[in-house]
């Protein structure tokens, strides 16, 4: 069952510029910095409240990041969802009719594992299912 939001991804071209921008506008003071190879990015993330912002930089041209930036434009990305269990979230979703980015877990930032669930099976909106290791 999903038991809150974890993070707000946003994609950006540049990691740096875009922490002092948000800097300016949240006046954060902590940020976590970490390169997830597998999806080719690295992020940058820091709290608003009990909410985390990840901003998303693609770290090679076949990131998904970067093949969202180039059709889209930098901005909101994706939603996330803590869950106590992934594999039954997972399992849950897809038997009701929600099509799933991906099958299986992967290595995500802060330690989390995550899969992904369809935008066009959700309103546009690419959601994506994190659990802590």
């Amino acid at each position: 069952m999903v038991k809150s939001i974890n993070h707000i991804g946003i994609a950006v071209r540049n990691l740096d510029e875009s922490i002092e921008l948000f800097g300016k506008i949240f006046d954060f003071e902590d940020v976590h910095r970490e390169t997830v190879a597998e999806q080719k990015v690295e992020i940058a993330s820091f709290k608003v409240g009990d909410v985390a912002l990840e901003l998303t930089c693609a770290t090679d041209p076949s990131s998904p990041i970067a093949k969202f930036i180039e059709k889209r434009g930098e901005g909101i990305h994706h939603i996330a969802f803590n869950t106590d269990d992934a594999v039954e979230e997972l399992s849950t979703l897809k038997s009701k009719g929600i099509n799933l980015i991906d099958e299986t877990l992967k290595e995500g930032a802060h330690n989390m594992l995550i899969a992904f669930l369809h935008p066009k099976s959700t309103a546009g909106i690419l959601m994506e299912i994190c659990q802590k290791k």
